[in-house]
């Protein structure tokens, strides 16, 4: 399998991002399609909104997001968008895009883990 990283959606593109998926419900506040330069939306994969506002990026629920976001990639529609990730991690290099600005504690950041 490829390389998948985790990246903000505001940091300018690079040459070793391979295919660029944002992986956010929520488009970026104030950031054109233009400017984003991804090659896809993948917001059926991104945690429910009702687990998104329990969670509110605290870092000390983190580990309880990631148990209950996994679960909820086990749903139908949401297990088709991550197997749309697996098979195009498996073509190449993948960034996986998010506008939290910790994305080391975001939805991103589970899927990479299930990603590699």
């Amino acid at each position: 399998m490829s390389r998948v990283q985790v990246r903000r959606v505001y940091d300018p593109p690079e040459s070793t991002d391979g295919t660029r998926v944002l992986v956010d419900r929520l488009w970026p506040r104030g950031l054109s399609k233009d400017r984003a330069q991804l090659d896809e939306w993948l917001k059926q994969v991104s945690p429910s909104t009702e687990l998104r506002k329990w969670y509110a990026h605290d870092p000390d629920r983190y580990d309880e997001f990631a148990r209950r976001y996994r679960a909820e990639l086990e749903e139908p529609e949401r297990a088709e968008a991550l197997a749309r990730l697996r098979a195009l991690a498996e073509e190449g290099p993948l960034s996986l895009l998010t506008a939290t600005k910790r994305s080391d504690i975001s939805e991103a950041a589970v899927l990479a883990e299930l990603l590699s």
